[in-house]
């Protein structure tokens, strides 16, 4: 049973740390593109995330999907650490910005999600991927949905 279901009757703060500990399970799509959450903040979400082999470009770089999706993660769960009980916050857009390449052997990448704006239907986000000497190798901006 997926995280969201099993956090029923907890803030999403609540729910995230659970998962951050390990008393809930991460989101199934972390099995596709596995990362490691660390203890998140209210509007702040750091992952750590190692990109494999299996996720090269033809052009021996990491493949810029494996990058979209581990900010939209961290992105995604810094909205969700603002929600009430039973709360939910669809993203609504995602924009990218590749800086450097990343290749396969880097090693674990920190990648940070913090809200920058809460309103009453809108989050907005921004996240960075950094790596080795705080290199920043992407960034990227997105907004959640808050349903009424």
């Amino acid at each position: 049973m997926a995280a969201r279901l099993q956090g029923r009757g907890m803030s999403g703060l609540d729910m995230i740390s659970a998962v951050a500990r390990g008393d809930l399970p991460y989101p199934p799509m972390a099995e596709t593109i596995p990362f490691r959450l660390l203890p998140p903040e209210i509007g702040r979400i750091e992952l750590m995330a190692t990109p494999e082999e299996r996720f090269l470009n033809p052009g021996g770089i990491v493949h810029g999907g494996w990058v979209m999706t581990v900010l939209d993660s961290a992105m995604g769960l810094a909205a969700v650490t603002m929600l009430e009980e039973g709360g939910f916050a669809p993203t609504h857009e995602t924009s990218v910005k590749f800086l450097k390449p990343i290749h396969a052997d880097i090693g674990p990448l920190r990648v940070i999600g913090t809200v920058i704006s809460r309103g009453r239907s809108l989050i907005a986000m921004e996240g960075r991927i950094i790596g080795p000497g705080e290199r920043i190798f992407a960034h990227g901006t997105s907004t959640c949905v808050v349903p009424r």
